[in-house]
This record gives structure tokens, sequence and C-alpha cells, in this order.
């Protein structure tokens, strides 16, 4: 990997992953730039990191791996690291200056990619995170891993998102419960877009010895939304 350090905003990378630093609302923000891999897509995804105070971090086996299943799709991916978190400065807010973090890595991406849609993906707490922001940000795409309702986090004041909606969640989940997942889904009335839910049996919340399952989901799950290819410069 390479790292960048520059005043201007760093360019998303076009061949190979890249460690770069970008100007945040509590200071410089932490993130991995990862092209698509085979034929892109117009699309690029912004994946949430589970708590931080739980030691959650964008290296997070699950985060990587549904970045993984994103890019073997052709979606380019983008992890970042909240304040306070790795190499990002400031400190952990609860989940409400983490939602302006996104939003600043979001308006990057946008500005470094404007022909793509922008997805948003997040796991656990990073879930919540991208949940809370969608509204706003209006995605192309919403993946929810283990979203944690039920929690500390206040799930009934969440507008859902007006775009396809994967939701996948452990029944064996030791940390969110699976049971105030599926309540809080099932509450939600009028949506557009109702979320499809894949609940995964035997499954703990890290998706021990599940890893391989979870991208398979999320591989299925987004196939049927996957934008165009983007043809090479001389096709």
């Amino acid at each position: 990997m390479t790292r960048s350090r520059h005043a201007a905003l760093p360019t998303f990378p076009t061949d190979a992953s890249a460690t770069l630093v970008l100007p945040g609302p509590a200071g410089e923000i932490e993130l991995i730039a990862e092209p698509a891999e085979g034929t892109p897509r117009r699309a690029t995804a912004v994946v949430c990191h589970p708590l931080p105070t739980e030691g959650g971090t964008m290296h997070n086996k699950v985060v990587t791996m549904a970045a993984r299943a994103l890019r073997e799709s052709g979606i380019a991916t983008v992890r970042f690291n909240t304040r306070g978190t790795g190499a990002s400065e400031g400190r952990f807010d609860e989940g409400r200056g983490e939602r302006e973090d996104l939003r600043a890595v979001v308006d990057w991406v946008r500005q470094q990619r404007p022909a793509h849609s922008l997805w948003l993906a997040g796991f656990s707490f990073g879930a919540y995170v991208s949940l809370s922001m969608a509204a706003e940000l209006e995605p192309g795409m919403l993946i929810s891993i283990a979203p944690p309702a039920g929690r500390n986090w206040d799930f009934e004041a969440i507008t859902p998102p007006d775009c396809p909606w994967l939701v996948i969640q452990g029944d064996a989940d030791e940390v969110v419960d699976p049971d105030a997942v599926y309540a809080w889904l099932d509450g939600l009335e009028g949506l557009r877009n109702p979320p499809e839910v894949v609940r995964m049996p035997d499954t703990s919340h890290f998706f021990h010895r599940r890893l391989m399952d979870l991208r398979g989901a999320i591989k299925n799950g987004i196939r049927p939304y996957l934008p165009a290819e983007i043809a090479p410069p001389n096709g």
C-alpha cells in the first residue's frame, strides 16, 4: 500500500489500494480506498466499522470481508476510521460526530467519482451510523450487517432508506439481539423498498467460521442492483 499526506484532497486510486488521509470535521480521517476487481461498475461503496470503544476499526474482519465481496462484484470500496480510531484524529462521539465523519468521506467520494452511484454499508455500530445518514446521503444501495437495534442507539429516529436495502443478521448473535432487529424491521411500514433480510442460522455477531457465507450473502443480495459495467477505454 502507498500512503499519501498532502494538503490537497487525495485522489481516488485506480490501480491498487491506497491508505489516504482526508480532512474531516474533527481533524484528519484515515481511510483505505480500493478499486474494484475485474470489470468495474459505476458504483463506489463506503463501508463503516463497528464500535471503536469495543475495538472496532476499518480492519475488522467483517468489514474487510464485506468490502471484498463488493469489490469482487465490481464495486470500488472505501473503508475509514471514525474519529479517535486508528490514525483518525478527534474523540469518540457516541455516533453524532461519526455521522459527520461519514458525510465528509461521502463528499470526497462523490467529488472524486461524480459518475458513480454512492453505496453505503456498515457492520454493527457502523450499520447504525450508515442507516442514520441514509435519508440525507441518498445512497443507491444500503447494506446493514447486524444493525444494533435494541442497544444504546435510537433506531426509532431513523428514517428508513429509499433505496434497495440488504440486511444480514446472525441468529446466534451474542451482541445484538436478533429478535430486536427483526421486531424493528417488522415495525417499519409503508416502505417503497422494504429490506431484503438474510437470516443466517448458527451465526455469531462476528461471523466466526461464517465469513465466507457472509461474502456469498452480500454478493447474492446485491446482484439484482448492480449498475452497468464500465466499458474499457477502447471498448
